[in-house]
Order: C-alpha cells, then structure tokens, then sequence
C-alpha cells in the first residue's frame, strides 16, 4: 500500500510540473547583466544554462541575496 502511495505521488509530482519549467527571455537576462562586470560572457552564459534547460538537462541555480 505504502508503495502504491508512494508511486502514484511520484507520478503525480512528475506530470505537474514537467512542463512548468520556466526559463528567461533575452530581456531578463540583459536586465541582470547589466550589473555585472563581463557583460558579454553573462549573457552567453545565462543563455546556454536557458538552452539547457529547455531541453531537460540540469542546471546550476545561483541564489542571489536579496538586498534591501
């Protein structure tokens, strides 16, 4: 039972969000580049990690603090 239970939740967790994967448009990622210092190299970066992405591989995610 525990392993029906188990399954079915997996599953559901699989369809739901397998297509809600969102990456960012060019826009994003030249708003956020604009900070940085190689601003060429950001922007290749971020979209390549977006390419990625949008095929299914695994990406690292930097966390950026929030600053008040």
């Amino acid at each position: 039972m525990k392993l029906a239970l188990n399954l079915s939740l997996f599953l559901l967790a699989i369809f739901t969000f397998s297509e809600k994967s969102l990456s960012l448009t060019n826009y994003q990622i030249k708003k956020y580049c604009k900070k940085e210092k190689r601003l060429s190299y950001c922007i290749k970066n971020l979209k390549e990690k977006r390419v990625d992405l949008q095929k299914g591989k695994l990406i690292e995610i930097l966390v950026i603090p929030y600053k008040r």
